[in-house]
């Protein structure tokens, strides 16, 4: 039976001489392993429907082992992102994020509208890339179901005053008479706690409002990552790792 779903290529790879295996977030039947055959031909109607970014309304029918592309009507191919090495660089990590954590064939529609939204305004930006990701990040885990806890202590509940941690292990910030309770917490200041509620509640086409220490950013950032790793049980992500070694080199 052929079912149509809206969906983003989140990664592809060759199979054979001239098909494509693509990892598409679709937005009715979630992360999906799907065949585009002969996508690879210099003709193929598949080209542009099948490049990673490309964000398409699918047709395909489910086969014993992948779905199978039947037509790929394109709806915003995120060129841009492709013409800028910043902008290729945090899209490919928010793209692998995505595809590391979401479970095939679940949908979460709150996660796909984010990952839409994210790309569309990534398109046309050229600078505060790091805030930016930050909240994707912390928007991410949160529609994920992890949303870490921010308004008390995680452990006892209590209102937090000046001294707090963030729990990578529980999940939110603590209060400083639980700081013996959970010895691999990380430091956080109530300034930096400020400034994650925020990136968490602004839309990420209002970011410009919000103005942040660079220092602040790169704990945040930080403290996010490992609880991200955490969470979806992973130890790295590849591309973050590269955008680093990027930043170390003087490049982007």
């Amino acid at each position: 039976m052929l079912v149509k779903s809206e969906g983003i290529v989140l990664r592809e790879t060759k199979f054979e001489e001239t098909d494509k295996i693509l990892n598409i977030f679709s937005l009715k039947h979630g992360k999906i392993h799907a065949i585009a055959r002969g996508a690879l031909r210099p003709r193929s109607p598949f080209i542009a429907s099948s490049q990673v970014f490309s964000y398409s309304e699918y047709t395909f029918y489910k086969g014993k082992n992948f779905y199978h592309i039947s037509q790929g009507d394109i709806l915003n191919s995120f060129y841009d992102i492709r013409e800028d090495m910043n902008r290729l660089l945090y899209g490919t990590y928010l793209l692998e994020l995505v595809d590391s954590s979401i479970v095939e064939e679940e949908p979460n529609e709150k996660l796909f509208k984010l990952l839409i939204k994210a790309l569309s305004v990534l398109s046309n930006m050229d600078d505060d890339f790091l805030k930016f990701i930050i909240s994707f990040e912390i928007k991410y885990i949160s529609f994920l179901g992890f949303r870490p806890f921010l308004d008390s202590c995680v452990i006892c509940g209590k209102d937090i005053n000046e001294t707090l941690r963030f729990s990578i292990k529980q999940g939110g910030i603590i209060c400083e008479d639980c700081f013996g309770l959970e010895k691999t917490s990380r430091y956080m200041d109530k300034s930096m706690l400020k400034y994650l509620k925020l990136l968490l509640y602004t839309s990420l086409d209002n970011l410009g409002e919000i103005k942040l220490p660079k220092d602040v950013m790169t704990k945040l950032q930080d403290i996010l990552v490992q609880y991200i790793l955490t969470c979806i049980e992973k130890d790295h992500f590849n591309s973050l790792n590269f955008i680093k070694s990027i930043e170390k080199n003087g490049g982007a």
